[in-house]
């Protein structure tokens, strides 16, 4: 009979976990209690072990968030940037990935609650979050960008954004931005009415998320329009875990290095956003 190659990679992985913890036992019945002890009322961490041994990675995700977590026309399988990634790792940790659309609203209590194992949804780290899950290195990393026609010459900074019209959404950060740097702001719902009265020459600019100008110029004619400036600051997404499941996070810290190195972030990257936005 031939056995699977996840079940080798899960065997071997178990093994090795097994012969590491006898090393321990062998140095002595002292040595071997400090060193496999728990703090009082702390458990041990089995968050990587009860991957390898369920041989299953459930991941939490939206399903409706396109480009990064989507399905194709509405109704086809899962696909996506976070998708593709998070499918990528599993197969370095020798699983099998499992996926729980959820809401956006419901997403961080489905972790808590123990219905997932990770969440792969464009997950911004911010210093709350930190303070509540742990995070994974960071798969994505973009800016905030400034989308102007490409005759405009005009606008080349932020700083020049004072008198003029941008659209922004109103519960945007990228509102703030406008706002702070001067500009007069015509409200609208989201990215499409902003790109779309751009277009038009109907406002001067709008600032969002460079990933969002990127899968437009993807999926859209954009050869009217450019990027006049990007941020300093960038916003880096990952995935995120448990607090308390840090050996699953290093886990898969180790395979998103294993990918970056063999290019294969990068070969999802280009095919998304054409440029590579791993790192």
């Amino acid at each position: 009979m031939t056995i699977p190659k996840n079940t080798l990679t899960r065997t071997t992985a178990l093994a090795g976990l097994i012969l590491a913890l006898a090393a321990c036992s062998a140095t002595g019945d002292d040595a071997g209690a400090a060193t496999t002890s728990e703090p009082s009322g702390q458990s041990a961490d089995t968050s990587l072990t009860d991957v390898l041994e369920s041989g299953t990675l459930t991941v939490g995700t939206e399903g409706t968030y396109r480009p990064f977590s989507f399905h194709e026309d509405g109704s086809g399988d899962l696909t996506g940037y976070d998708v593709e990634v998070v499918e990528a790792v599993a197969a370095k940790l020798g699983v099998e990935v499992k996926f729980e659309e959820t809401q956006w609203d419901a997403i961080f209590a489905g972790l808590e609650a123990g219905r997932f194992d990770v969440i792969a949804n464009q997950v911004s780290i911010t210093p709350d979050r930190t303070e509540a899950y742990t995070f994974t290195e960071p798969y994505t990393v973009s800016t905030g960008v400034i989308v102007v026609r490409t005759d405009n010459e005009d606008i080349t900074s932020f700083e020049s954004l004072a008198g003029k019209r941008t659209a922004q959404s109103l519960t945007s950060n990228w509102y703030t931005l406008a706002e702070d740097s001067g500009a007069t702001i015509e409200a609208v719902e989201g990215w499409a009415q902003s790109v779309a009265l751009v277009e038009q020459e109907r406002v001067d600019a709008t600032i969002n998320d460079k990933l969002t100008f990127l899968d437009y110029q993807q999926t859209n004619d954009a050869s009217g329009l450019r990027i006049a400036a990007e941020t300093q600051e960038e916003s880096l997404s990952a995935f995120a875990v448990a607090k308390d499941a840090t050996a699953l996070a290093e886990a898969i810290d180790e395979a998103l290095a294993t990918l970056t190195e063999d290019g294969t972030l990068a070969q999802i990257s280009e095919k998304y956003f054409g440029q590579d936005v791993s790192h």
